[in-house]
């Protein structure tokens, strides 16, 4: 095996300042309800932060934190060229990519969820999301085939990890953080808020959201509505948040219809199919933004009968499954239903 080429070297900016600027682009500053908000568009969605802060410490953070998520989607965006996951891709079936300690821990962490999902979240799933780009215009679906052959460049147990560098053996093979990367982004944004001096802080990203601190409007804790898929536009409840998260994964607004069949972004890479189980969308709470994103991909995999079975196996977490027949909640959910 070839040794590590320089890409992903700790000095890369991997293109940040460009990314900034469009970030700072897309910016706009206001208050309401007693907190000062930020939202800007990062991630392919629309970014909120709500905090409450000094001038002071409310200049200094607005500043770091655009800088922060400028670094770490240019860093791990699939859809940014100079990335280091663009790089690692464009490098699979040739040589490793050298990673800088956080790039290490970042992948440390991608192992650990691919073990506690029993192998549903896979970081290398990216040749079966590209066979099934729901944003593609297209007159047929994959065949059996083509299934199988993605298939076979798809699997995290076959990436080839050392310290401080990283090879996928197959060409063809890719890496994408969807399912985990926006959501580890929401819990250290926080902690970014934190380290600043803000006092309480709502920090939502694509509806992928972490929240500490009381809310500066006198309420004892953040209110949060989760959409009804049955109903897009419409709550079907909302949950009180204090020092927790939540996020939800559906398959209702991103997706594609073919032959009358409606066809969600979300891919089973056991069967290397878009999952069609009934189930429309899950939400969970939980300590971490990574944990809740993590647990609903994985649930709504699943499906209604197994995701419940990990939901009420899973300590600290609480949640709902919404079927096109039913809603499942958790033993504890209705301690934090708003209605």
């Amino acid at each position: 095996m070839a040794g590590p080429s320089p890409a992903g070297r700790p000095s890369d900016d991997f293109g940040a300042p460009a990314l900034l600027a469009r970030i700072r682009g897309s910016l706009r500053e206001g208050a309401a309800n007693g907190a000062r908000e930020l939202t800007f568009g990062a991630f392919g969605t629309g970014c909120r932060i709500a905090f409450v802060a000094t001038p002071p410490v409310a200049a200094a953070f607005s500043t770091a934190v655009l800088a922060w998520v400028a670094a770490f989607e240019a860093k791990w965006s699939r859809f940014w060229d100079a990335s280091l996951v663009s790089r690692i891709n464009a490098a699979a079936g040739r040589e490793p990519v050298a990673l800088d300690p956080d790039a290490d821990r970042i992948f440390a962490l991608c192992h650990e969820l691919h073990f506690l999902t029993r192998g549903v979240f896979d970081p290398t799933a990216l040749p079966l999301l590209k066979l099934w780009d729901w944003r593609r215009q297209r007159t047929d679906l994959p065949t059996d085939a083509e299934i199988t052959e993605a298939k076979a460049r798809v699997g995290w147990r076959g990436v080839q990890r050392a310290p401080g560098k990283i090879f996928l053996p197959r060409a063809g093979m890719g890496i994408d953080l969807g399912g985990m990367g926006k959501e580890y982004a929401v819990d250290q944004v926080a902690m970014l808020a934190r380290a600043h001096g803000c006092t309480s802080a709502l920090v939502d990203f694509g509806a992928d959201i972490r929240a500490f601190g009381p809310p500066p409007d006198g309420r004892a804790a953040w209110h949060i509505g989760l959409e009804d898929p049955r109903k897009p536009g419409a709550c079907w409840t909302g949950l009180a948040v204090l020092d927790a998260a939540v996020a939800t994964s559906g398959d209702y607004v991103r997706k594609f219809d073919a032959g009358g069949t409606r066809f969600g972004h979300i891919i089973d890479i056991r069967t290397g199919r878009p999952v069609s189980n009934g189930v429309l969308s899950v939400s969970v709470l939980a300590p971490s933004c990574t944990q809740a994103g993590m647990l609903t991909t994985s649930i709504f995999t699943l499906g209604a009968e197994e995701g419940r079975k990990l939901l009420d196996t899973t300590m600290g977490v609480e949640g709902a499954i919404v079927t096109e027949t039913q809603t499942l909640v958790s033993r504890r959910f209705h301690a934090y239903a708003t209605a």
